[in-house]
């Protein structure tokens, strides 16, 4: 059987699946139903001085049909009084013991940092999340990720924090900068207990092209927000890896971005994570998704003869090279499935125009009548880019490495193939 429960720098979990904090953590009422929906965790949306939010704060970008690929947010921490934050807060950490409740916090000096810690303390939680990281909002007033962005000045706060609480400490990242192990230099240097990354990053998804104003749309125009949601997860992928493989580098981390399956999940593990945390998703589809990246972790898991998350954590990191260590003489092609090809020259166009030219029409065709498309095995480069565009996926790239024998361009025109440059068959 597999147990999906976790330590993370000495946090108990049942599960590796925590709420980021943000708009599903706004509440003891929404922490609650998502702790009896299944979530093993969940870090409060940031405490800190009192603010006033706008209304029309959120943003999507789409991609086809409509789909939602990101949400756009110019919401600041919690404007909820910080007493009713912290009556809530001990509440559920009363009603849900075996949980991880992690109380996310932002302040300015030592002494607001000291005294907010201070009073967070007292309701109980499991840990702290340092948030030097909202890239919109509150970095103007030289906090979030105007504190990221200056890895001694983030040093400094989480030292402050240090001498106050024996509570573990987690330090949330911001991708906003060029180099993402900087920040974890910071947070080693400055006696963290734990990361976690990546916080959304500095976006505008979109402009109104009758008013031109940009989303989301306020009376007297808008700003750059902060950008999370499926699209992010590559970024986020690679910041988690890039600090992971370093070997001065030991923190748990927990990884956030993109997360929406237990896939996702499963990634990030294998990239370095102990947990993951998840709001965009839940903010589309809510609190209930975390059924399947249950059964989904768990089932995967068993089948790799794994106990544990544990037993996944860091296996992709000594894949992750430098493109000089990579191998020089790995060569694939494409190869195409006529049987399974409808004929919907995706490929041809996409290889013609945006890569090597390497596939050319047949005189075979699909039972619709369709042109078979065929590869030009000795000018395929295996890019990959014909089995991405195949809305059947039947491109596969094929490993040649250990022979020499490719197709020419003389085989494909004695099967009855031909090249089409410039619409004129050859």
């Amino acid at each position: 059987m597999v147990d999906l429960s976790i330590d993370f720098c000495g946090i108990k979990s049942p599960n590796p699946f925590w709420l980021a904090s943000g708009p599903p953590t706004n509440s003891g009422d929404q922490v609650s139903r998502a702790f009896e929906a299944g979530w093993g965790g969940a870090v409060w949306k940031t405490l800190g001085n009192p603010v006033v939010n706008l209304n029309s704060r959120y943003g999507a970008f789409r991609g086809e049909r409509g789909r939602i690929l990101g949400f756009n947010n110019i919401e600041l921490i919690s404007d909820r009084g910080l007493s009713v934050n912290l009556r809530e807060m001990a509440e559920v950490k009363r009603r849900y013991p075996d949980h991880a409740l992690i109380a996310s916090v932002m302040a300015g000096d030592k002494d607001e940092w000291q005294e907010l810690i201070r009073r967070v303390e007292d309701t109980g939680v499991d840990g702290l999340e340092l948030n030097f990281s909202c890239p919109h909002g509150m970095c103007e007033r030289g906090l979030g990720s105007a504190v990221g962005q200056e890895p001694a000045v983030a040093t400094k706060i989480t030292r402050w924090v240090k001498e106050c609480t024996a509570l573990p400490t987690i330090v949330k990242f911001t991708p906003n900068v060029a180099d993402i192990c900087d920040q974890g230099r910071a947070a080693v240097t400055g006696g963290a207990d734990g990361a976690a990354l990546i916080n959304t990053i500095k976006s505008i998804v979109g402009v109104d092209l009758d008013d031109f104003i940009p989303f989301p749309k306020l009376r007297n125009g808008s700003t750059n927000g902060g950008y999370c949601g499926a699209a992010i997860k590559p970024i986020a992928l690679h910041m988690v890896a890039s600090l992971a493989r370093q070997p001065w580098f030991s923190l748990p981390i927990s990884g956030i971005g993109g997360i929406g399956g237990w896939r996702d999940c499963a990634e990030f593990i294998a990239l370095g994570c102990t947990s993951v945390q998840v709001c965009a998703a839940v903010m589309q589809h809510g609190f209930g998704i975390v059924k399947q990246m249950s059964e989904g972790l768990s089932a995967y898991l068993q089948e790799k003869s794994m106990a544990s998350p544990a037993a996944l954590r860091g296996k992709a990191l000594a894949n992750y090279k430098e493109w000089g260590e990579l191998d020089m003489n790995y060569k694939v092609v494409a190869t195409i499935d006529e049987a399974a090809c409808i004929g919907c020259n995706s490929c041809y166009t996409a290889c013609n125009d945006g890569a090597y030219q390497a596939i050319v029409h047949s005189s075979r065709t699909t039972e619709s009548g369709k042109p078979i498309p065929s590869i030009l095995a000795q000018r395929c480069t295996g890019c990959n880019l014909c089995s991405l565009v195949c809305p059947v996926h039947c491109i596969t790239m094929t490993d040649i490495s250990e022979t020499d024998t490719v197709e020419s361009w003389q085989d494909i025109v004695a099967r009855g193939g031909y090249v089409v440059t410039d619409g004129i068959k050859k």
